[in-house]
């Protein structure tokens, strides 16, 4: 950077290498962007708890998204820094969600126990009561959780299906949880 160039000025050609990979498909682009954001995104990601190896390899895929999706940015929302660093922290989410999820070694095979009778009609009960208390949100809420806990799509996905900013996801997830929690008390 030299010191005649300002942060904004910075940002803005940040952003014009995503427009111009966007439209062009500008590899000259993507390399600059790629050369400047990777390692960042490496550092961002060990610091947020990741081992090297996965830091690297979820950098890698921040960046394969970059180009794939670089017509979902948007300059008027974001700069192309904050949304390369929120698709950083979504794909590190992804990967610790993944983690999580048992393997199938890790499952037990063969024939279950029988379950209680009396769990089986609680379990039903609480299913129909879950269900009315889904039906009574608002359209706008019962679509995002029906998203998010019946389509199993990430907060990000479900981003990139609606078009809505992923902070109004959150808010009217946030806001249809404390419903439904209100509804099984």
């Amino acid at each position: 950077m030299t010191t005649t160039e300002t942060e904004s000025e910075i940002a803005a050609d940040w952003a014009d290498c995503m427009l111009r990979i966007h439209a062009e498909r500008d590899t000259a682009a993507f390399s600059r962007l790629f050369e400047h954001f990777a390692p960042r995104v490496k550092a961002f990601l060990m610091k947020s708890g990741a081992d090297a190896a996965l830091a690297e390899e979820c950098a890698q895929d921040v960046m394969a998204t970059v180009w794939r999706k670089a017509h979902l940015f948007d300059p008027s929302r974001a700069s192309a820094a904050t949304w390369i660093f929120t698709v950083a922290r979504n794909r590190r989410i992804d990967f610790l969600r993944k983690q999580r999820r048992p393997e199938p070694e890790e499952l037990t095979w063969g024939p279950e126990a029988e379950p209680d009778q009396a769990d089986v009609v609680a379990l039903q009960q609480e299913s129909e009561k879950l269900a009315k208390a889904i039906a009574t949100l608002p359209a706008k809420q019962r679509e995002l959780i029906e998203k998010a806990y019946y389509g199993d799509l990430t907060h990000s996905e479900i981003a990139e299906v609606t078009g809505l900013p992923l902070g109004t996801i959150k808010s009217r997830l946030r806001l249809a949880l404390d419903r439904l929690r209100h509804a099984m008390q």
